[in-house]
C-alpha cells in the first residue's frame, strides 16, 4: 500500500502555513481524517499497522480525536478492544467508564506522529493503571524515523517534514497567517 499516494488521491497533503498541535509550525499539513473517512481506506491502515506489531496487544488505545477512526481499526484487525484518552484541563486522561487492568498489554494508535507528545502521555496513563505498554503504531511519522519514543514503534510512512518553532518560522517571517487544523487546544505558555 503506498499512504503518499492515498493521502494525494483524497486532497489529505495540504500545503500553506500550519500551525501543529505541538506548537510547531510547518508548510504541509497531512489531513489523515480526510484518508479515514474513506471506510475501506481506514480498514486496509488498520490491518497494515496491525500487521506491524511483533505482539499481539490485549487492548488498543489511542489520543482523542486524531486516533480514534485508525486505533478502532487497528483494534477491529487484532480483534481486541479499543479506547481512548482525553484532555481534560490539559491532562490526558480515561474516561467514560474506560479502565485498565493491571498486566494489560496495550499498544497506542496515533494518526500522525510529530515530537511523541501524546504518545508518551498515552504511555503515562498506561503505566500509572499498572497495565504494560508493548508499543506504538502511527500511519504516519513525521521524523522520518528519528524519534526514540523508548517502546517498540513502527509507522506506515516516514516522512520528513519540516516543522519550525514559531520564532524560526520562515512563513511568519514573511507574514503569512498561520491556520491550525488539529484538534488539540494549545496550552498557553
Amino acid at each position: 500500500m503506498n499512504v503518499e499516494e492515498l493521502f494525494v488521491e483524497n486532497g489529505a497533503l495540504l500545503k500553506g502555513h500550519f500551525l501543529l498541535s505541538s506548537g510547531l509550525h510547518s508548510d504541509r499539513y497531512l489531513q489523515c481524517a480526510l484518508v479515514l473517512a474513506q471506510p475501506g481506506a481506514a480498514e486496509k491502515l488498520g490491518k497494515a499497522l496491525a500487521a506491524k506489531s511483533a505482539v499481539k496487544p490485549d487492548l488498543v488505545l489511542s489520543p482523542a480525536m486524531g486516533g480514534l477512526m485508525i486505533g478502532h481499526e487497528v483494534a477491529r484487525a487484532f480483534g481486541v478492544r479499543h479506547y481512548f484518552t482525553e484532555r481534560v484541563d490539559g491532562v490526558v486522561q480515561l474516561r467514560r467508564g474506560f479502565a485498565l487492568k493491571p498486566g494489560e498489554k496495550v499498544i497506542v494508535v496515533e494518526d500522525v506522529v510529530t515530537t511523541g507528545k501524546s504518545t508518551k502521555e498515552v504511555f503515562e496513563v498506561v503505566r500509572a493503571s499498572g497495565a504494560n505498554v508493548i508499543g506504538a503504531l502511527s500511519i504516519i511519522d513525521r521524523t522520518d524515523g528519528a524519534l526514540d519514543l523508548r517502546a517498540p514503534y513502527a509507522a506506515l510512512w516516514k516522512v520528513s517534514i519540516t516543522a519550525w518553532k514559531p520564532e524560526e518560522c520562515p512563513l511568519c517571517k514573511n507574514g503569512i497567517p498561520a491556520i491550525k487544523p488539529g484538534s488539540r487546544v494549545m496550552e498557553k505558555k
